[in-house]
Formats: structure tokens, sequence, C-alpha cells
């Protein structure tokens, strides 16, 4: 009896092993389609490290400061507490650590981590965040010594980036991204490791190794991969034959800048276009785009981007490669920065290279000092205005200085305007049609088949009506030489 009882307590035990196991390593590593608001992953078996989330969560954030490595002097963590503020965790304490480079196993050195072991005991932290990206290892290791969930940044740039996706096609890239970063950590991630097939008595043709619980989540992960980027590139090209069609259509204006620099205020400010404006890292992260009426008959179409981050993980910039066309394509760029903020240069110099990084570096580029509503002093002001002449001071919020983003922008649709006047056929309706939508009209005159337009044009505007096939006259020789096209 005692002998029966045993046989069947340790079967049901492998049945638990067997099946149990294989269900939640599937599970895991099957992100949503798309991912929910929140993401989450099963990360240890064991159930110390459950979730990336952090919402709500007590956080101990650590940095190791390296040579050569980028960060405020001053203050080396403001940026990843923001980062973890936004994600919606609560900083409990923080720990830094000067080093000539990284140590092997836990990134910090032993007493460190024993340092912070304490940390985390004494503020019942249940995460902790490190401002430097770690390998799985090196999360692996921290963990066993702190017995606490330990976050990269990375990770928590993706923990934002999950709960920030609305929109389809954001949803789709940020689970890419995810899936990019959660692929060559596999191996660490999981502790169930075992051969899944080659061990259970479960009849013929399943004998022999068969095939380690890894290589079918990488499998999984691969497979999930491809449907994703098929998926994206479908999206993208759509995406890219709109903008196509719309660039030739209209002039278009990018708001780029640093992630809470204010473009979506400033964008509702200019369109009433009604985007999501919060005082939070990474509050949109999809492109809207609506028509900007400049008066005088101008418009243009201004589109609101995803802001950038210093230090933004590789992945999710080629991941949101499609919502950044607008950027890429866009007739003139609007930089806003957030000339108030204590890191505005740094904040600058990291828009530039993201720019030139997704390939936004053709098109001009206008310089919008923002927030100068909220500034202390105007040292920093005068700064950027003596290195960037061009720079237009504004504050999106009150309205100030936007004259000035106008005139601006109509001298970038017209270039240098002149008076002249032009012959056009009568039947030419596409041509006077442009002409009485995007030129000031000073006078007008109908001779028998022709129509005699005074117009106040730039040359721009004339060089889009030449290639555009259009058929006229200019009758000012004093102005410029007879053309017909």
């Amino acid at each position: 009896m005692d002998l029966s009882h045993s046989f069947f307590s340790a079967f049901l035990y492998f049945l638990w092993q067997f099946f149990g196991g294989i269900g939640s390593r599937q599970t895991a590593v099957k992100i949503a389609k798309p991912p929910p608001a929140s993401y989450t992953c099963s990360t240890m078996e064991e159930g110390r490290r459950q979730s990336l989330s952090v919402a709500k969560e007590n956080a101990i954030l650590v940095a190791a400061l390296l040579p050569g490595q980028a960060h405020d002097p001053h203050d080396p963590l403001s940026e990843l507490r923001s980062l973890a503020d936004t994600a919606g965790a609560v900083v409990c304490d923080e720990l830094l650590q000067n080093r000539h480079k990284p140590a092997p196993a836990t990134f910090i050195g032993k007493g460190k981590v024993q340092e912070l072991a304490g940390l985390v005991a004494a503020h019942e932290a249940q995460v902790v965040i490190f401002e430097n990206d770690l390998s799985p290892s090196q999360i692996g290791n921290i963990e066993e010594v702190i017995e606490c969930k330990v976050l990269d940044r990375s990770e928590l740039i993706l923990d934002i980036f999950a709960g920030r996706a609305k929109t389809y096609e954001s949803r789709l890239q940020v689970e890419l991204a995810q899936l990019e970063y959660t692929y060559p950590r596999l191996r660490a991630m999981w502790s169930h490791l075992e051969r899944i097939a080659g061990g259970a008595p479960t009849g013929i043709g399943t004998r022999g190794p068969g095939e380690q619980q890894l290589e079918v989540d990488r499998r999984i992960v691969q497979r999930r991969k491809s449907e994703l980027r098929r998926e994206i590139k479908s999206v993208a090209a759509r995406k890219t034959r709109e903008v196509a069609k719309r660039n030739k259509d209209f002039f278009t204006v990018g708001l780029v800048g640093y992630t809470n620099a204010g473009k979506s205020t400033l964008f509702n400010t200019l369109t009433d276009g009604e985007a999501y404006a919060d005082d939070k890292l990474f509050a949109t992260l999809s492109t809207r785009t609506r028509r900007w009426d400049l008066g005088g008959g101008d418009g243009v179409m201004l589109s609101d981007t995803v802001g950038f981050v210093r230090n933004l993980p590789h992945h999710l910039v080629a991941s949101f490669r499609a919502t950044l066309e607008e950027a890429i394509y866009s007739d003139l760029l609007l930089v806003v920065l957030d000339v108030a903020h204590a890191h505005a240069y740094s904040q600058f110099k990291t828009v530039m290279q993201v720019l030139d990084e997704i390939g936004a570096d053709q098109q001009p580029r206008l310089l919008l000092l923002n927030k100068i509503d909220i500034l202390d002093h105007n040292a920093d002001l005068l700064v950027f205005q003596k290195e960037n002449p061009q720079a237009l001071d504004i504050s999106a919020k009150t309205g100030v200085g936007l004259e000035k983003v106008i005139e601006a922008i109509r001298q970038a649709i017209h270039g240098s305007t002149s008076e002249m006047t032009l012959s056009i056929a009568m039947a030419d309706g596409k041509t006077i049609g442009f002409l009485e939508n995007r030129t000031t009209i000073l006078d007008r005159q109908y001779e028998k088949d022709q129509a005699i337009f005074r117009v106040s044009i730039g040359n721009r505007q004339l060089e889009a009506l030449r290639s555009a096939g259009a058929r006229f006259t200019i009758l000012d020789p004093q102005e410029q030489p007879s053309h017909a096209s």
C-alpha cells in the first residue's frame, strides 16, 4: 500500500512537471496580439520575477558611472527617476557607484550588491531599476542575492511604451521591440530547460533525447517576430504611400523633439488637434497629423511624432521607424526644445543624433525654444540663440512667439517672394486653382481665352507650378524674363 501510494504521488508530480512546465513556458513567451496595456512576462519559475511591469511598486534606482558615459554630473539618475515615475513606480532610494569598467558577474561590485540587498530589505522594495543595460546573467546573479526583481533601462522603457501604445500600429511595434529584447535572453530567463519529449513514457516514436524547451521557446519567438515584421512592413508601406501622397499635395511640417518638450501642447495650440498631452515622458507614441491654417491662403499639414530620449534602445528605434516616417519625409522639421529644462543642451544633442540615425537629415530644421514662460533666467536662452541664430523663443502653452513661427514657415513654403503678372489659359483650371488657393491675388482680368493674374508668389511656388507641368506666361520682363512652361 505504501509502495503504490509513493508510486502514485511520484507519477502525479511527474505529470505536473511535464504538462505544467510546458504550458507555463509557452504561455510566457507568447506575448499577446497585440500586447495588453501593461506588458507582463513571466520570467522566473520560482515566481520571484513574474512581470516587467513596475506600476505602484517600491523601486530602488541604481547606476554604475563609467568613464565616457553620458550622464548629468550633478544628478546622474534624474532621467531614470522620471522614467520610473512615468512607469508608475515609487522611488524609495538610490545607489551610485563609480567604476572603471563593469563587473562581469553583477555589473556593480560584490559589496554594492550586498548594500543593495540591505536597501531592498529595508524599504521592502519589489523592483530594482538599473540605469545601465545589463546582460541576462548579470540580472540573474543580482536577483539571486537581493531576492527582488531587477530591470535595466531598456526593459523600463519597453514597459512605458507598452502602457502608452494605443493604436494598432504602435502596439505591433511595441510587441516586436519586446520580442527583439527577449529573444537573446531566453536562456537566462527560464530555469525549466529539460528535454520535453524523450523522458515521457508515452509510447512508440517518442523515445530519444527529445527537444529542449529553450529551442521550442526560440522557435515560437522567431515565428511571432516574422509575423510582426510582415504586418509592420505592410503597415509601413501603406503609411509611406499616404505620406508621399500628402507631401505631393501639401507642404508638410513635422514636430520633433525630446520627450516631454511640449510637442503635443504646441500641436494642440496650432491645430486644435486634441492630441493627448501630459507632463510625462512618452505621453504619446502614435503620430497625429492635422491641417494647420497659417492664414492668407496658406496651410500646411502638421504632424506630431513620438518623443526621443537619451540612449533609446536601438530595437525600439528600428521598430518605430514606421511611426517616424512623418519626420523622415517632412518638408520642414520644427525641433521643439524645453529650454527651461536643466539638461536642455544634452537633450538638444540627443534629438539631433536620433534624427541623423533615422535618416531625417536632408530637410531644413527650425529650432523652437519652448517654455520661455517658466524660464527663470535668460542666460540659457541667449546661449542657444547665439549658437542657432534662426532659433525662435516661444511658449506653446501661452501662445507667445507663435506668430514668428508662422512667418518662418511661410518663408519656407514660398521662398523669396515677388510680384508678377501671369497669363494662363482659361481651360487650365488646376493652375488657376493653385494660384487662387496658394498665392496672394493682387488683381485678375479675363481676355478672350486667357486669365491674367497679378500675384505675389514665392520662387518655390513658381517652381512647383513648372514641375507640375503648368503652362503659363510671365508678362513682366522687367521682373523676370518671359518664360513659358
